[in-house]
């Protein structure tokens, strides 16, 4: 297996910036004059989801990576548990802020989960913005589609304390066990470790458990997916309990041109064994 090396021995500092008039925390790796790779992740989780070794294997390869949390997520604003105050446009609108505030004038996007929503709002409605994009793990939806799995619906039926950290740190850890859908790539001391990190650094995580579920999904304003002008990867788990890959397939043949990369004996994530074969592809795709 290729092993995934580092850009730097030091992590890249988070920077907190003003983007779409909210407070968002950042953190960038690579040359800033190289191509720029926007990630974005999905419903509750926080940059960290993009792990520092693979935003600096992505950046070794000559791109721009860029990662931040969203609202409601780690550093970034937050608002009362049950009470967003932003619908998915908002969200949309955040990351084209947060290009602007970086002096990005197109970055190639990829939306992971819900955040393909984002990524889809993005190529329609700031198409001047966006260099290609990157469809992880995410759904075009339909009634006809596979449902998610009743032992994932189980587990996230559970609601932990917010105020009990460890509470919170195990129901994560399962939910991300549940999310492998049981795939032999899940490594739950590498998953508690970093579940560990970003609940201590989450502002608000009763907000972070709660919010993206309750949001508006107001966008796109400007079309769909059959509508996207520029090149399009779609990444999908084989053993994906959430959106099972019927949903990546589907996507894939809605978007003109799009492509299709099946991760082996992946789940809802894109695990660290897997990086060998999905860096190269991201970046072969953002030429």
């Amino acid at each position: 297996m290729t092993s995934i090396p580092m850009t730097s021995k030091e992590k890249p500092m988070e920077e907190l910036i003003t983007a779409n008039g909210v407070r968002l925390c950042v953190e960038t790796f690579g040359d800033a004059t190289h191509p720029a790779i926007l990630l974005i992740h999905g419903a509750g989780a926080s940059m960290l989801g993009w792990e520092n070794d693979l935003c600096s294997a992505i950046a070794e390869q000559g791109r721009f990576v860029i990662r931040y949390d969203n609202r409601d997520t780690g550093r970034s604003v937050s608002y009362p548990p049950g009470e967003p105050g932003y619908s998915l446009s908002d969200l949309a609108r955040d990351a084209v802020g947060v290009l602007d505030a970086l002096g990005v004038e197109r970055a190639h996007v990829v939306g992971r989960s819900m955040a393909g929503a984002i990524a889809l709002t993005l190529g329609v409605d700031h198409p001047d913005r966006v260099a290609s994009l990157t469809f992880v793990t995410t759904t075009p939806g339909g009634e006809d589609l596979p449902p998610m799995s009743e032992d994932f619906l189980a587990h996230t039926s559970q609601n932990p304390d917010p105020t009990d950290s460890a509470a919170v740190v195990e129901f994560v850890v399962g939910l991300l066990r549940a999310y492998s859908g049981g795939s032999p790539h899940f490594d739950e001391h590498a998953t508690r470790a970093l579940v560990e990190e970003d609940v201590a650094r989450t502002t608000n995580i009763a907000s972070a458990l709660t919010n993206h579920f309750l949001i508006d999904f107001d966008g796109p304003t400007s079309g769909g997916f059959g509508d996207i002008a520029v090149p399009a990867l779609v990444v999908h788990g084989e053993f994906d309990p959430v959106f099972p890959l019927p949903h990546g397939e589907a996507l894939r043949d809605a978007i003109p041109g799009a492509e299709l990369l099946v991760l082996a004996g992946a789940g809802h994530e894109v695990p660290r064994q897997l990086w060998h074969t999905f860096v190269p592809a991201l970046v072969a795709h953002t030429r």
